[in-house]
């Protein structure tokens, strides 16, 4: 009866077990439909993890199609996400993660250990014992725990990747387009230049031209070759770097550009409570906080096994001749003589920490980027109006009356062609200042975890939520856990 109850009692213990490693399996989408979330609410693009020959298709043809057009900015973007290796390297770690989390979950392998010997005087000893680590079964919660809120950082992380990727490619299409724009501009200033420089040699040649002024005219022409020269090297250099963005190569590589950047917004909206939209908002910061609570869960784990490092509970089955059957049990248990677990704790303090000091930092620089951001975003749009709407019109009001004043005989040639000059500067300077606005909005839309906020959203985050709440500090990011030599949280930085 006895020896039923204990076979009774093992079978239960097995089933259990059974039963709680099958609990512990992989999700259908390994987490990406986080970033894939992410991308349609943040960007308004489709993030697509590649696997499968289909899979690689499926980008092909859609990459084929956004191609077939001039590249637009958003469309930049788009084949961006679809192509870019490194940020399918990115959704690696997803994989990675989470079979560290199903790892997790699923309890040790139990050990079964077989002995079979006989003496001098023939009798046969068996041995037989079925062991178990109890302590990895018992710290197994806080462990599925600890690595839930790891795949949850990661998911974070890796969406943020995606949006660093998506901020790359609109700042590189930015730069190549503008490239572009000011290699067609130079090389116009180019044949201007060598037309004046032609005139003037053959007016020098008749006599009607001083040595001086021939020279000038020859020496901006000497410098205007050199100007085109490195305005198209500088194209080629920003066109290469939006293809390394974008993941092309072969015959992909021959996309076409649209004439011009996108025209400058009508209007310039008025964004204020930004750095706490940005707290909230922001996926860096959130990953950095998911770390933070991770480390100090794990801190807690770590004082509460602090003594023991190994306990082994096994079921035994032995045989003797002389003896019959013998049943019992076994318990293995490291001894705390030169190890107190010290050590393992001092680790766990200043590894949260770190932590601590590592989001109160992300916290503050992303106030800052936010900050300058915004000023840099202003500033260039201010900038860019200006030009658009003050400098290109008053040099194109100048070129119509020298012109004027050309057919009526009472301005030289010179004097047309330098103003030919000026006019493509001043159209040079529009399309920096065009790049600058376009490079400003995507940084502010980085700082911002991706997009800017809608019309309201972010005063009213403002008005929802007390900003010291948002304050970077050991207090914002402490997640109490019950044990007696927890680190202790301070008030810097409130």
């Amino acid at each position: 009866m006895k020896k039923r109850f204990i076979l009774t009692r093992i079978s239960v213990g097995i089933a259990a077990m059974v039963f709680l490693a099958d609990c512990t399996t992989f999700s259908k989408d390994g987490g990406f439909n986080a970033v894939s979330s992410t991308a349609s609410e943040r960007i308004g693009k489709d993030a697509v993890i590649v696997k499968t020959d289909a899979d690689r298709e499926s980008v092909a043809k859609r990459t084929q199609t956004l191609l077939a057009n001039p590249l637009s900015m958003d469309a930049a973007v788009q084949v961006a996400l679809l192509n870019n290796r490194g940020l399918q390297v990115s959704y690696a770690e997803l994989g990675l993660s989470e079979a560290d989390l199903v790892q997790a979950g699923r309890l040790p392998n139990p050990g079964f250990s077989f002995s079979r010997t006989r003496a001098s005087n023939g009798d046969l000893s068996i041995g037989r014992m079925f062991s178990a680590n109890v302590l990895a079964i018992l710290t197994l919660p806080v462990a599925a725990h600890i690595e839930a809120r790891r795949f949850e950082q990661t998911k974070l992380e890796t969406a943020n990747a995606m949006l660093k990727v998506a901020a790359n490619a609109r700042r590189a299409y930015v730069e190549a387009v503008a490239s572009e724009q000011a290699a067609k501009y130079a090389e116009q200033v180019r044949d201007s230049a060598e037309a004046s420089a032609e005139l003037a040699l053959r007016m020098r040649q008749a006599g009607n031209f001083s040595k001086l002024d021939q020279a000038r005219e020859q020496a901006f022409y000497a410098d205007a070759v050199a100007q085109q020269a490195r305005a198209r090297q500088q194209a080629v250099a920003a066109r290469e770097e939006l293809t390394r963005m974008m993941g092309l190569w072969g015959a992909q590589t021959e996309y076409r550009f649209p004439d011009r950047l996108p025209d400058l917004p009508k209007d310039r909206p008025d964004l204020k409570g930004l750095e706490s939209y940005a707290m909230r908002n922001r996926l860096d910061i959130q990953a950095a906080k998911l770390r933070t609570h991770g480390v100090a869960s794990s801190s807690g784990l770590s004082q509460a096994t602090r003594f023991i490092n190994a306990l082994d509970v096994g079921y035994l089955n032995n045989y003797e001749t002389d003896k019959g059957h013998e049943h019992g049990y076994e318990i293995s248990v490291e001894v705390p003589i030169f190890d107190f677990g010290n050590v393992k704790v001092a680790r766990a303090r200043a590894t949260y920490m770190r932590s601590v000091n590592q989001l109160a930092q992300t916290a503050i620089d992303a106030r800052s980027e936010v900050r300058e951001s915004y000023s840099a975003y202003a500033t260039s749009y201010d900038v860019a109006k200006h030009y658009r709407d003050e400098v290109v019109p008053l040099r194109k009001t100048i070129s119509d009356e020298l012109l004027l004043r050309y057919n009526g005989m009472l301005a030289s040639v010179f004097e047309l062609l330098a103003d030919s000059r000026d006019q493509i500067a001043a159209v040079n300077a529009y399309i920096d200042a065009l790049k600058d606005y376009w490079l400003a909005e995507t940084n502010l839309q980085q700082a911002l975890g991706g997009r800017l906020p809608q019309a309201g959203e972010a005063q009213a985050l403002k008005a929802e939520r007390p900003l010291n709440e948002a304050e970077p500090t050991a207090q914002a990011a402490w997640v109490p856990v019950k044990q007696p030599s927890a680190p202790t949280t301070t008030s810097e930085g409130n």
